[in-house]
């Protein structure tokens, strides 16, 4: 990553007359120069920011680590592209875009991708260098834009594609909030029934006397223990996060729990669909603007963002290397419905397998919808049942003690 330096700098716009002062942030003074240029300023004077090392360190964290989400890469992908086929130059692009953008990790990305520009690499060689910010199929399509000549129509490609990615995780976003909330709502409940209300009830059933039953005396226990539980809750709540974090994207974590959230009971036939739908309608579109199949599959299996599809894209490569066909080793990889592998082989009989792709896409994409909401208005129930049930069963058994007292005074 080309380390940036924040340079001060006076300058006359050559349209009002006037001097104007800012600050820029580029990998040296001649790309401040150019910048300035681009925006139709005359530097006067360049200056680099007196910075701590601290701060400079910082900052090049900031940029390197932090993700740019799908909604502003779609976002950016359309208005580059609509500048670059209103005939504007890329560089002036660019820097236009790097003006307006409010996501700080995309304005931060592609002021290194204008440096890295400036100093002669390709506009895809330059976004290839900062994966967080542009996946790999976009920097594929992005390189096969620029050796055709139609980078603005490749461009467009990816923000159809970004946005209704970006649209179904925001309908899976909704559909899970509910019953989130939901059960972070139980759990805080039942901690305090165990922590503040067990505890009153104890004194009261110890004053009548008497053998509590076995449901209550495990819920007097917890209590009695919540001092240390709690605690330990805690840590391996907080201790549980930062390993997630850190490990989420390991080989060894995934090839356990991508296969795992394609099994899971409501979960599960949602992913399915979710990934069949993100694979055909990326192959689609690589297809379509002219990249190589095994290209297009090595792409697309990166983008897949699961473990299994990835090893199952892998396989399909290795088919078609040895000279067999596609669909064959789609159908076996138990993750794509037979549905897919007979389009698929339409496809390839009739050369259309770009356009089959799309229709597969189309289709999954609207069963993805569909069985978000199925999910939405499944979960809700079986999580307000669970909690009925966790709760109910807390309170009888504080109740049962008062049960057994009764039924001796009246024997008596």
């Amino acid at each position: 990553m080309a380390l940036l330096a924040e340079y001060a700098y006076r300058a006359v716009d050559g349209k009002s007359g006037g001097v104007v002062k800012g600050t820029l942030e580029a990998s040296g003074q001649p790309a401040v120069v150019a910048k300035l240029r681009a925006q139709g300023l005359l530097p006067l004077e360049v200056a680099p920011v007196s910075k701590t090392g601290l701060n400079q360190e910082i900052k090049l964290i900031k940029d390197s680590d932090r993700r740019v989400k799908l909604k502003p890469l779609a976002l950016f992908s359309r208005q580059l592209a609509s500048l670059i086929n209103a005939g504007l130059p890329l560089m002036r692009a660019i820097a236009v875009l790097i003006e307006q953008t409010e996501d700080a990790g995309l304005r931060a990305a592609m002021t290194s991708v204008q440096a890295d520009v400036e100093s002669g690499l390709s506009f895809s060689a330059a976004l290839g260098k900062y994966p967080n910010a542009f996946p790999p199929l976009m920097v594929s399509l992005v390189k096969v834009g620029e050796t055709g000549g139609f980078l603005g129509e490749s461009l467009n490609l990816i923000a159809k594609t970004y946005q209704g990615d970006a649209e179904l995780r925001d309908k899976l976003r909704a559909a899970s909030t509910y019953p989130l909330v939901v059960l972070v709502i139980a759990v805080v409940a039942v901690l305090g029934m165990v922590t503040f209300i067990v505890p009153v009830f104890e004194g009261m059933f110890a004053s009548l006397g008497g053998e509590l039953p076995l449901p209550t005396q495990i819920l007097v226990n917890i209590s009695h223990n919540m001092i240390w539980i709690l605690p330990l809750m805690v840590v391996l709540g907080v201790g549980g996060w930062f390993w997630w974090v850190n490990n989420r994207n390991t080989v060894a974590v995934r090839r356990v729990i991508d296969p795992a959230k394609l099994k899971m009971p409501l979960f599960g036939p949602l992913m399915v669909k979710l990934a069949v739908a993100r694979f055909t309608r990326n192959l689609s579109m690589m297809l379509a603007a002219g990249v190589p199949l095994l290209q297009a599959l090595s792409n697309v299996g990166q983008a897949a963002n699961n473990w299994a599809v990835e090893q199952a894209v892998r396989d399909v490569q290795k088919s078609i290397s040895d000279g067999k066909s596609f669909a064959t080793p789609l159908a076996k990889a138990g993750i794509f419905p037979p549905m897919v592998a007979q389009m698929v082989s339409v496809g390839e009989e009739s050369g259309t397998l770009p356009d089959m792709l799309e229709t597969v896409a189309n289709l999954y994409e609207q069963e993805a919808k569909t069985a978000t909401e199925q999910f939405a208005s499944t979960i809700e129930p079986i999580m307000i049942v669970m909690i009925g049930v966790l709760i109910g069963g807390m309170v009888l058994a504080l109740y049962m003690p008062m049960f057994s007292i009764y039924g001796e005074l009246n024997q008596g």
